[in-house]
């Protein structure tokens, strides 16, 4: 098993930052890759960016590309996700999810954390 809690949401201005983290306890972090995903009101979840185990190999989704980075620190257990200016669209639970390869798809996935609200004013 793999325990992920995310932290680092809250309500932010349009043009603002944020960076999220995702600490992860249980089995070796470093044999994971990991995804961020989001989910907004009456909206599917929806994939952001995914880290293969060691950082080699990143994906991001084409609405957050360039505004968005993901990292890991693999000595702390922990993924980033910092995101740069973010708009009111950006407004959505997200979620930090562990599996044995950088897929985009929520469904290849196999543990996730609850999740931290991000809000975006405008």
């Amino acid at each position: 098993q793999v325990q992920l809690v995310e932290s680092g949401g809250e309500l932010v201005q349009a043009g603002g930052s944020l960076r999220l983290s995702c600490a992860a306890s249980g089995r070796t972090f470093s044999n994971y890759a990991m995804g961020w995903f989001r989910q907004a009101p009456g909206k599917e979840r929806e994939f952001v960016a995914a880290i293969s185990t060691h950082g080699g190999r990143i994906v991001y989704a084409d609405s957050v590309k360039g505004r968005f980075t993901i990292s890991r620190d693999n000595a702390k257990n922990t993924v980033y996700l910092q995101m740069n200016s973010l708009a009111p669209e950006d407004t959505a639970v997200y979620y930090c999810a562990a599996a044995s390869y950088y897929y985009t798809a929520s469904s290849r996935y196999d543990y996730w954390g609850r999740g931290t609200q991000v809000t975006v004013s405008s």
